[in-house]
């Protein structure tokens, strides 16, 4: 009979000894906020939500090892088991970490470890995967993209300058990326014969590898240009950008009975339930047990630009049920034109109704949904991410949208408040029709599976997400887009949304 093996555990090392001096802060930029987290903490929840890694310890720089405890502790990352102080040297740091590693660990045991940089915070889920898949085979593995520029190797002659000495094949050049994966075993044996340089230094771990155990290969997963590494001032604030326009991917559908039970008894209110997308979510709901209050300026005639009527709708659900659970916001308005021909009414309309509405509401909604734990649910549009000539109005209140929901998430947090907006494409609604007519059948997408959508995400755990719903999904026409490697090609697919 043959043994059964069983695959050896694997562990994520997350390398965040590094200080925030190339991008001017005081702070190791780790700690640095990008899209209302922490760079580490976007970091760590990748690690956290992937399957294939069993736990996690981290290697912060001296002295911060507490605002680690904080962010794990906050975040509630369950396969975080250690924080401890990483070394002054890049080298220094991973020798701490293999000792770390070897602890507990028994008499043959081997493991697979991940070495990444903590202040890489785009990291997608598929290039962890592949590497912990290489390692069944190889005892090395290197993550890395082609080089899409020129390398050119100088020299420099004293105050001329420097001048060019060799331009290699670009064909066969790579830009080495993390995570760098390894058997334990491999790794530790690597650093044991270093030891014994005197001259020993190395900025990362495959190449100490490749000098010191120049017989084991190493292997190479293809990185992605999204796993971009937070070091000067620029990088923070394109990938604080590309927080912001890459979409999440909306929860899997509950079973009927799941919705059912999640439901029945649960308060929803719904500004903007008249009609439209409003108005299915109000059905759904309703006819999974919940007590909905679908509230809107042609039935209940409520009008969410007046503060005092939005305080006595969410008052009045309050006092019949006793709670409050979700918050939605669908109203808006879609005023097209030329902002020089606008007249003074119709701008204030567009800015009371699409942003001055949701804020209104989401500051009644906080007493309500800190005492459930609930969720405020707004909605962008497609143009959010680039303003179109006659939709200033329109497409500049649908960013602060995204902006809002972002930092309500982060500011909310505390209180166990989860803010969430939805990104449909274009969708069939009165709204829609009345400002463009009649349009091709088949061309929009369904009011309906944006409600479906929207009641996914109302049920689910996300927060601080713009989720994308798109009509080419199979399953339930909307494909939900996902990820980094989505976000620029979301850019280009909205720029004729509305």
């Amino acid at each position: 009979m043959s043994q059964h093996i069983a695959k050896p555990r694997t562990t994520a090392v997350i390398l965040a000894g590094g200080t925030g001096q190339r991008v001017g802060l005081s702070i190791p930029k780790q700690l640095l906020k990008i899209a209302g987290k922490a760079v580490i903490e976007h970091t760590l929840t990748t690690f956290e939500k992937a399957d294939s890694i069993d736990d996690v310890i981290v290697l912060m720089a001296p002295g911060y090892v507490p605002d680690v405890e904080k962010i794990v502790a906050k975040a509630g990352f369950t396969k975080v088991k250690k924080i401890i102080e990483g070394g002054s040297t890049r080298n220094e740091t991973t020798e701490r970490a293999i000792s770390a590693l070897r602890e507990g660990l028994a008499e043959g045991e081997d493991l697979n470890v991940l070495f990444h940089d903590a202040v890489r915070p785009l990291l997608s889920q598929r290039v962890i995967d592949d590497c912990v898949a290489a390692l069944e085979r190889y005892q090395a593995v290197d993550v890395a993209i082609p080089s899409a520029d020129t390398i050119i190797v100088t020299r420099t002659h004293g105050e001329d300058g420097e001048f060019i000495t060799e331009i290699p094949d670009r064909s066969r050049l790579r830009r080495g990326q993390t995570p760098q994966a390894f058997k334990l075993s491999t790794i530790r044996r690597a650093y044991d014969v270093a030891a014994g340089d005197p001259n020993f230094q190395a900025t990362d771990d495959c190449s100490v590898v490749l000098k010191y155990l120049p017989d084991v290969p190493i292997h190479v997963v293809a990185g992605d240009e999204y796993n971009m590494k937070v070091t000067q001032p620029v990088d923070v604030f394109i990938a604080d950008k590309l927080f912001q326009l890459a979409s999440t991917a909306a929860p899997e559908q509950n079973g009927e009975e799941a919705y059912r039970e999640l439901l029945t008894g649960k308060t929803v209110v719904i500004f903007g339930g008249s009609y439209g997308i409003g108005k299915d979510i109000a059905e759904l709901a309703g006819s999974y047990g919940a007590n909905v209050y679908a509230l809107g300026r042609s039935t209940t005639g409520t009008h969410v630009e007046n503060p005092e009527e939005v305080d006595d709708a969410l008052s009045k659900a309050y006092a019949e049920t006793g709670r409050i659970d979700y918050v939605v916001n669908t109203a808006g308005v879609l005023r097209i034109g030329k902002l020089a021909e606008t007249d003074n009414a119709t701008i204030e309309e567009a800015l009371k109704v699409n942003y001055l509405a949701p804020v209104q509401i989401a500051r009644s909604s906080y007493k309500y949904l800190a005492e459930t734990k609930g969720q405020l649910l707004l909605y962008t549009s497609s143009s959010y991410t680039r303003g179109r000539a006659e939709y200033s109005l329109y497409s500049s209140t649908k960013a602060a949208m995204v902006n809002l929901t972002q930092a309500l998430s982060d500011e909310w947090a505390g209180d166990g408040i989860r803010v969430n907006c939805i990104n449909p494409e274009r969708t069939a609604t009165p709204m829609r029709t009345k400002a463009f007519g009649q349009e091709p059948s088949g061309s929009l997408l369904s009011s309906e599976a944006v409600a479906r959508t929207s009641l996914d995400v109302l049920l689910s755990e996300l927060t601080g997400h713009v989720i994308d719903v798109r009509q080419q999904d199979p399953t339930a026409g909307a494909a939900r887009a996902s990820g980094f490697e989505q976000a620029l090609a979301s850019v280009l697919d909205r720029q004729d949304g509305v």
